[in-house]
């Protein structure tokens, strides 16, 4: 018997395969979206790589629906992304592209699935950049993207968004992910700064079950320090 439902978009990458987990771990019915399946989850959605930003948005919903059976999703976590560097000078429409599909479209999508699916005061949590609260001219496509991600998160906390009463909006805002990938690319970098995933799979486990939530729109920085992870609202 679950404890509840929700739903990880970006649930085979490394943070969202942390969330899949951990909501697992704790009793929850899990479904995952990715490109890839993550076979931890109850439900994996595999959203076909080439199709238009139209048709996944389109197939992510109707599978969704197949698979809550009339049933609604205590949080909706979008973790999907990826970064990509590059200032004005070279591939900046290339860059930028592959970094509105990897964020701006499975924000929007979930956001679209929280509208349908998700129950009376339950949780939109997506992933923004604390680097994009300000200009980011060595990575600008990067940049660009989660400052949509952003502006998605208060949209989606307005009135009249879509979203079911009682309902809590939040973005998260790491500087650094501690991921296997990073630590291959960065091996010398400091990793007492970086913040672990399984802390972040926590964080959205008490918000889904409405503990520690911030004011509805929130951007949260994730500030790690020492092994310590603080959580701090921006401006």
């Amino acid at each position: 018997m679950s404890v509840g439902r929700v739903l990880i978009y970006g649930g085979k990458g490394a943070l969202g395969a942390a969330c899949v987990s951990h909501f697992k771990d704790n009793n929850y019915w899990v479904g995952s979206i990715d490109l890839n399946e993550n076979d931890r989850a109850d439900v994996s959605i595999v959203v076909p790589r080439d199709s238009s930003w139209i048709e996944q948005e389109q197939e992510v919903l109707g599978k969704v629906g197949d698979a809550l059976k009339n049933n609604k999703l205590d949080a909706v976590i979008c973790v999907a992304g990826g970064w990509a560097g590059g200032n004005a000078e070279k591939d900046l429409a290339k860059n930028a592209d592959l970094m509105w599909r990897q964020s701006v479209w499975t924000s929007t999508i979930s956001a679209t699935v929280a509208a349908h699916y998700l129950k009376p005061g339950g949780l939109l949590a997506l992933t923004g950049a604390q680097p994009a609260l300000k200009g980011t001219p060595s990575m600008i496509g990067y940049g660009l993207a989660k400052a949509a991600v952003h502006q998605l998160t208060h949209s989606m906390a307005g009135k009249n968004s879509g979203l079911p009463e009682g309902a809590f909006v939040v973005s998260i805002l790491p500087v650094t992910l501690d991921t296997p990938m990073n630590r291959k690319w960065m091996p010398k970098a400091d990793f007492a700064t970086w913040t672990p995933l399984n802390e972040i799979a926590g964080i959205f486990h008490k918000w889904t079950k409405g503990e520690q939530r911030h004011k509805n729109g929130a951007l949260v920085q994730l500030i790690t320090k020492d092994g310590t992870t603080q959580l701090v609202e921006s401006d």
